[in-house]
């Protein structure tokens, strides 16, 4: 099967019927909206999924595929931890079709400075059970036989991978099979406002009363927030991802440097990406949100490119309206499937890294390249919580670039939330208060 992302001509697979009222709506189709229906559905509640364009259309579909708990923040490692243990046992539930596999993650360095950065992380893998841990070079050529000038390496045996269009879409059909109403092509435009809280959704096929409501929307998450009163500062920068040719293997996990993410696939592929390197288009919010987001640029503005304008129809495009009628086709409908074109440049660039680094595979080629627009807030961290302006509003998104690996465990954390059970994590850290209350905002550790 080759790896193209689902895109907005792929076919739809959910056309559910939609009631007239259930207990919670989800807006958005990614692997968090996903995992947060089916554990609603699985806990009894009646859940309607609401997707503007196709399930894991953007990133959900065009990710790398890595299932790492390594050098992630602190405080979003219990719920990775969790998250690890729900994929295993999804995998035993769903069977191969997830393409999830426990083969590691590893982190190469260079130089010495990088290295001693690697093994400043160990003390928060060792605080939390982890199997961490810092690879000579001779260890770390015996597993990764490579001739890029790596001396060293951090590396995860516990760390896993999954095939992204395969998977999350087979997770919505579980979804489905669990009671939730999973419908496809069909925009929610606005919340349905009653005596100062939520008392529906207005979608483009209609009304659905209910009183609670979970924003997974991914890039357009603040888009749709904002026009509610509710202020969340996120950007969507641009990652390219290419797809080798079937070849030998070389390391059967996932690995990178500054450069270059590679990751060995179930069909014999390698993914390949540009480690740190993403662009970023300019737009209003851009310019709204700089100062929150300059102390992330400002520590690797090697790793970001500027781009002149957001694409037409993009949620921080110049002419995407910020208020519309919700009685008519708004930005939702407008553009139904976030599909940037890949890099060409750095397509060819990482092909010749990958192919620089392992010279015994010979001819390297690409069969496909895309693209995608990771959601990202100004501390690298989710949002996962309730929206005080908007009572029975419970916002999960800005998962910046970390949503497909830990998104089950962030599902099953929202679907407790919204049910007003304890979520057991403390979630302090993904606070949407954080951004209007004075707190410093830092990102965690960047490896």
């Amino acid at each position: 099967m080759m790896p193209f992302p689902i895109r907005a001509d792929s076919p739809v697979t959910h056309a559910a019927p939609l009631p007239q009222a259930c207990d919670v709506a989800v807006i958005g189709g990614g692997i968090v909206g996903v995992m947060t229906a089916l554990f609603l559905a699985r806990a009894g509640q009646r859940v309607v999924l609401l997707e503007k364009g196709r399930i894991a259309g953007e990133q959900s579909s065009r990710n790398w595929g890595w299932i790492r708990q390594q050098g992630r923040d602190p405080a979003e490692l219990p719920v990775m931890i969790e998250a690890r243990r729900i994929w295993q046992d999804l995998a035993a539930e769903v069977g191969p079709g997830l393409g999830y596999r426990q083969a590691g993650v590893m982190y190469l360095a260079r130089t010495e400075a990088q290295a001693a950065k690697y093994d400043s992380w160990l003390p928060h893998a060792a605080a939390h059970g982890l199997d961490t841990r810092m690879l000579s070079r001779a260890e770390m050529q015996a597993m990764v036989p490579g001739d890029a000038g790596w001396i060293s390496a951090l590396w995860t045996a516990s760390d896993g991978q999954a095939e992204p269009w395969a998977a999350v879409p087979l997770l919505a059909r579980r979804a489905a099979e669990a009671g939730a109403a999973i419908r496809e092509e069909c925009a929610v435009r606005a919340l349905d406002i009653a005596a100062g809280r939520i008392a529906g959704v207005l979608s483009e096929a209609g009304r659905i009363a209910c009183d609670r409501v979970v924003l997974a929307g991914g890039a357009w998450s603040g888009l749709f927030a904002r026009a509610h009163g509710v202020h969340l500062p996120q950007l969507s920068v641009r990652s390219t991802v290419a797809a080798t040719q079937v070849l030998p293997e070389v390391f059967a996990g996932a690995a990178s440097d500054k450069s270059l993410a590679f990751r060995r696939r179930a069909d014999g592929r390698y993914t390949l990406a540009p480690g740190v390197f993403h662009e970023m288009f300019i737009g209003p919010d851009a310019f709204r949100h700089l100062r929150a987001f300059w102390p992330q640029i400002r520590a690797d503005l090697s790793g970001t490119r500027f781009l002149p304008m957001a694409p037409r129809g993009y949620p921080d495009a110049w002419t995407t309206p910020r208020k519309w009628d919700a009685s008519r086709p708004g930005p939702f409908e407008a553009l139904r499937v976030l599909d940037p074109a890949p890099n060409a440049r750095m397509v060819e660039e990482i092909r010749a890294r990958f192919a620089a680094a392992f010279p015994q595979l010979g001819e390297v080629r690409i069969d496909c390249a895309w693209a995608g627009m990771i959601d990202t807030m100004p501390d690298a961290v989710p949002v996962i919580d309730h929206a005080a302006a908007v009572p029975g509003l419970t916002i999960a998104t800005g998962m910046s670039g970390h949503g497909f690996g830990i998104g089950p465990g962030v599902g099953r954390v929202v679907a407790d939330l919204v049910q007003g059970r304890d979520p057991a994590h403390d979630l302090a850290r993904f606070r949407l208060s954080r951004f209007a209350d004075g707190s410093p905002v830092t990102p965690g550790p960047s490896l």
